[in-house]
């Protein structure tokens, strides 16, 4: 790559788990980027910094974000920036703030810097959580999202309003990414919360699908995008699925399927007396779980995940293993 052909790259979110992966791997990366800033609401501490990065605190809501952009002259934002797991102390609209709201500003910031490539992580969340997906889902198939969701509700939301944002503004190049569930040696989220229990609780009846991405593949697809200011929208997912049954059997844990109408009743009794912040509607969330079809992710953007969901599991279950306390 010439020197006039390097990229000039700002991640929003470097300071999370994904983003400190992509900002490892970019700034691993001999002559693509001439310029890298990281720029999250967190100032790193002083054994996170790269060398060669820029560090910048900021937060994505901020309209002087666009100062930013013209001030390190980026042509390529990498938006990563994003509320996975709110924790106890849900708040839907302070959610909504930085993942719709943010996104937005993100975007109107690249337009009035001229930056002419951004990449975006959704989530197959987006599609939502319903018993009549398709199985496997593809990226034609409808983004609806789930209201009571807020994650999956604002990912829906984020990729609507990226749609609008790509008839409108078709100077800006868009590479959407949906990745499935993310995992790698060190990741830590409610999702691998239920690996962690003496029990594997399950769904009577249903499956529980999971679709696993190694992190390091998922960091991997954006360092192609940014390389080849690649456009378009791809699923991130390994091949096949592990359902909930089989991850037990790795695990070596017993796996207890309860019934959805039982299993409804127990959290709607737990979050009513304060027990739990998880109420009925959660149920869908393992009960639906979309399956993605990565044959767009290899076919058209010709990038073969290294990891399959199964040995992607393994590996962090490999490791996981490693960490005393953990998974036994």
């Amino acid at each position: 790559m010439t020197d006039s052909a390097r990229r000039s790259v700002l991640v929003t979110g470097a300071g999370g788990y994904i983003g400190r992966e992509v900002m490892r791997h970019l700034a691993g990366t001999s002559g693509l980027v001439a310029r890298l800033v990281a720029l999250d609401v967190r100032e790193p501490s002083k054994a996170d910094r790269l060398e060669g990065v820029d560090y910048v605190t900021g937060d994505v809501r901020d309209p002087a974000i666009a100062d930013v952009l013209r001030q390190y002259e980026i042509d390529t934002v990498v938006h990563l920036a994003t509320i996975v797991t709110p924790g106890k102390q849900h708040d839907r609209e302070f959610e909504h703030s930085v993942d719709v709201l943010g996104t937005r500003n993100v975007l109107e910031a690249c337009l009035a810097a001229g930056v002419r490539h951004v990449i975006v992580t959704s989530s197959g969340a987006a599609y939502g959580y319903y018993a009549d997906n398709p199985q496997p889902l593809d990226e034609d198939d409808a983004i609806r999202g789930n209201p009571e969701f807020a994650y999956s509700d604002h990912k829906r939301q984020v990729e609507e309003m990226l749609a609008r944002y790509r008839a409108a503004h078709p100077e800006l190049k868009q590479l959407i990414l949906r990745p499935g569930t993310v995992l790698g040696d060190r990741t830590r989220n409610q999702i691998t919360d239920l690996f962690d229990k003496r029990l594997v609780l399950g769904l009577w009846g249903c499956e529980v699908p999971f679709v696993f991405i190694w992190d390091q593949d998922a960091a991997a697809c954006v360092v192609k995008g940014v390389e080849e200011g690649a456009e378009g929208i791809y699923n991130l997912a390994g091949d096949g699925a592990l359902s909930l049954k089989e991850i037990a059997r790795l695990l070596k844990k017993p796996y207890v399927p309860i019934p959805v109408p039982l299993l409804k009743a127990a959290l709607w009794v737990l979050r009513a007396v304060g027990a739990t912040q998880y109420g009925p509607e959660q149920v869908n969330f393992l009960r639906y779980r979309p399956v993605l079809a990565n044959e767009r992710l290899k076919r058209d953007f010709g990038y073969k995940p290294r990891y399959t969901s199964r040995q992607t599991f393994e590996f962090f279950l490999e490791h996981r293993r490693s960490q005393v306390g953990h998974v036994s």
